[in-house]
């Protein structure tokens, strides 16, 4: 299966602003990429790849005052299967984990594990281990959580979704990640690109997606508590502890976002191909 993926963002910057993007395909997909996620800027300025701490591929921009639009219109080769399922995973003891997946069992900026460890431990503590306490714990979540583009908050934590008991799916993937760590069970955060493959319509306006990772049985799966169903088409983005780590654009300043567009579409074999040319500010 071959999905077009890309965004348009728009910002107004007052004056000159620093910024970091966190908007190419994670490097363990960039092999899939047929057609290249280049970061396009207009007006053109110099864009500065990296890589974070998490492995991630970012870029470091210096925003000219006034109009500034990003985009990228690029390809990927996807295996056209919904996401794995194995119900026989197991919890590996924490004494057993690699080293490497222990920060993800912490605390952080919006998992706050200390207020609801005991809750989780109520909720799950009789569940049976492994695959299916995590999906126990994103049944609830999906369940618990009501969905809305109005109620999108860049302040909320895990804590404040589980007592307003609404968000965006960014909310419902913090919610379930601190409830695994509570329950000793590595979690780590996920953005990226999900479309409406093999989803009955109407669909959605398109947006960027947020998942989770737990980790059983020596390796991640993922896991999506917002549709809590496998779905085709999760191109992932970026990894870290919750979204501070992997915000898609953060600015050093102050901005205002104009105009933000997302696609994510399968490419039939009668499709044209992706337009190279760069749509203009709107």
């Amino acid at each position: 299966m071959k999905i077009r993926i890309g965004y348009e963002l728009v910002f107004d910057c007052p004056q000159p602003t620093p910024m970091i993007l966190a908007l190419n395909v994670h490097p363990s997909r960039v092999p899939d990429l047929i057609v290249a996620d280049e970061v396009f800027s207009d007006p053109k300025i110099p864009v500065h790849a990296y890589f974070d701490s998490y492995g991630n591929r970012c870029s470091r921009i210096v925003a000219p005052k006034g109009l500034l639009q990003l985009s990228t219109d690029a390809v990927i080769e996807d295996n056209g299967l919904p996401d794995a399922v194995n119900p026989q995973a197991r919890q590996s003891p924490v004494e057993q984990l690699p080293d490497k997946t222990l920060i993800f069992l912490l605390g952080s900026r919006y998992c706050e594990t200390d207020p609801l460890v005991d809750i989780a431990w109520q909720l799950f503590g009789n569940k049976v281990t492994g695959w299916s306490r995590v999906q126990a714990i994103c049944n609830f979540v999906h369940n618990h959580v009501e969905f809305g583009y109005q109620y999108a908050r860049s302040t909320r934590t895990a804590w404040g979704v589980f007592n307003e008991k609404k968000g965006v799916c960014r909310d419902y993937a913090h919610l379930a990640i601190t409830l695994c760590r509570c329950m000793n069970i590595p979690a780590r955060y996920c953005t990226g690109y999900l479309g409406d493959m093999g989803v009955a319509p109407p669909h959605a306006e398109m947006d960027f997606a947020a998942w989770f990772e737990a980790y059983l049985d020596g390796r991640w799966y993922l896991f999506d508590p917002r549709n809590n169903t496998p779905r085709i088409g999760h191109i992932l983005i970026a990894r870290g502890r919750d979204a501070a780590d992997v915000a898609i654009t953060t600015a050093f300043g102050p901005n205002t976002l104009e105009y933000f567009k997302v696609h994510t579409d399968e490419i039939q074999e009668s499709s044209p191909s992706p337009p190279k040319e760069i749509a203009e500010l709107r």
